[in-house]
């Protein structure tokens, strides 16, 4: 089992068609919603126990970090944040795929990062069938509250995204975007 479950979870994040019901995939997310949960029902105050359990869960992490309670992800570990990273209440990032982010993000409140793909036909769908996409951010991003990005986007450094926006597509560096879908309002 623990073979085949390797190779599964090296499908996943290859971005290859993989058995999302698979039992082992079940169990790490049920383990990653407990610990989700033991984050955020930590007192406010307790910022350094909030970090402790962050450190131990996500990919990798800066020195220099803050979430706002409530925090949502699948499996964690596939989360890279750089320094100075701050994220506002109910950020979701599903990461069956990995997601990085840069130095120097913010990110406002009610922000849905997606990775995992279904198909469109309803009996491939039913069956768990799904793939997933990574999702880039760089340096000095500012994501306002309530976007979303779905699965495959880059977005590049120095970028503004407006409130509510649908990011669909990659987003080049130096440039303020906006929308549903989002697209470049202006350059900085």
């Amino acid at each position: 089992m623990r073979e085949d479950f390797d190779k599964v979870w090296k499908m996943m994040l290859a971005g290859e068609v993989y058995d999302a019901l698979h039992p082992e995939l079940i169990a790490r997310l049920e383990a990653t919603r407990g610990v989700i949960r033991r984050f955020n029902d930590l007192p406010p105050s307790d910022v350094e126990g909030q970090k402790e359990i962050l450190r131990s869960l996500l990919g990798k992490c800066g020195e220099r970090f803050h979430f706002n309670q409530p925090f949502r992800c699948d499996y964690g570990c596939n989360i890279h944040i750089g320094e100075d990273f701050f994220a506002n209440f109910n950020l979701t990032i599903l990461d069956e795929a990995e997601v990085r982010i840069g130095d120097h993000a913010f990110i406002g409140p009610n922000v849905s990062i997606y990775t995992a793909c279904h198909p469109l036909d309803a009996a491939e769908r039913n069956q768990g069938v799904e793939w997933a996409e990574p999702v880039t951010i760089g340096d000095n991003v500012w994501i306002g509250g309530g976007v979303t990005i779905v699965p495959g986007v880059t977005i590049g450094n120095t970028v503004v995204i407006g409130a509510g926006s649908v990011v669909t597509r990659d987003v080049p560096s130096n440039v303020v975007v906006g929308g549903n879908p989002a697209r470049i309002i202006k350059e900085l």
